[in-house]
């Protein structure tokens, strides 16, 4: 897919949203989950934490067109963000973003990743990669729209040691574009992202220049303010932007979760997906994990 026709059908898709919608917009009153979803920011003066832990597992991969069983693979992924408001319109937050992964393979179990022992071979583990970020609302009149900008720091020197991958070694520009609009009543809300995320560096990497482009739509149930379901899907494309590598891959994910409020600050999420279709990657199954607290 070419990815100037993603971007292309992500920026209509937030016209449609937002000249449509925007006069009969809706605004909950609610918990967190229910009024400050990732579109939204923080007041000045306002804190937002999230400790967010994915568990990508696979024992198949699709290449060259066939698809084929392999060994097991689990690729464990914990980030830790931070935001603080700055403006009194809630129009920009700073904020740090660090990561840190575990990864097993050779056919391990997938809580493996959680005993952290760097088996030779079969094992790595460590702090990966720290991004200074900022969210920001670019229309003042749109502010259920916003955009995050991160720029990624490795943190590792080898991205393969005896055949255990652990993350990559170049430097990613990261920016993801937010829209969400809740239906009058509050009951269903929508959320749609596109995230960018451009890889270069000196180190060799299989990521340098590259460009990958994820959009996503959420779609969310609200049964009662503190609690929703969601259903999601995503599709990822990697192309490559420098010219000097012919490696690109695809893959689209479909899954659910849910979210509860567990007190005024603090809530709690969780979320499978499944890889349901790709090229040219892994077709496994992500298991998720996040607490958020914003006071």
């Amino acid at each position: 897919m070419n990815p100037s026709r993603i971007i292309l059908s992500f920026v209509l898709l937030l016209g449609f949203y937002s000249t449509s919608f925007r006069a009969q917009e809706y605004e909950p009153k609610g918990s967190v989950i229910q009024t400050l979803t990732p579109s939204k920011l923080m007041a000045k003066g306002q804190y937002d934490f999230k400790w967010f832990n994915n568990l990508y597992t696979e024992d198949q991969a699709t290449f060259e067109g066939e698809t084929n069983d392999i060994a097991r693979q689990t690729f464990f992924t914990s980030t830790l963000e931070a935001y603080v408001g700055v403006t009194d319109n809630k129009r920009i937050n700073l904020g740090l973003i660090v990561e840190a992964r575990s990864n097993v393979v050779a056919g391990r179990d997938a809580l493996e990743v959680f005993q952290f022992d760097g088996e030779a071979g079969t094992a790595r583990s460590g702090v990966t990669s720290i991004a200074p970020s900022i969210k920001f609302v670019p229309f003042k009149n749109v502010g259920n729209f916003s955009v995050q900008s991160s720029f990624f720091f490795p943190l590792v020197d080898n991205e393969s040691e005896q055949g255990v991958f652990l993350d990559q070694n170049g430097y990613t520009f990261q920016n993801r574009f937010f829209y969400d609009y809740t239906f009058t009543g509050g009951t269903w809300q929508l959320f749609s992202e596109l995230n960018t995320e451009l890889n270069f560096g000196d180190e060799p990497s299989f990521a340098n220049n590259s460009l990958r482009l994820t959009p996503g739509v959420f779609l969310s149930y609200f049964p009662s303010s503190k609690f929703t379901v969601l259903a999601l899907t995503q599709h990822s494309q990697l192309v490559d932007v420098g010219g000097d590598s012919e490696f690109s891959q695809d893959f689209t994910a479909v899954g659910g979760g849910a979210k509860y409020q567990l007190t005024n600050a603090l809530n709690i999420e969780v979320l499978y997906t499944n890889f349901v279709r790709g090229n040219d990657t892994g077709l496994g199954e992500t298991f998720n994990l996040g607490l958020r607290a914003v006071f």
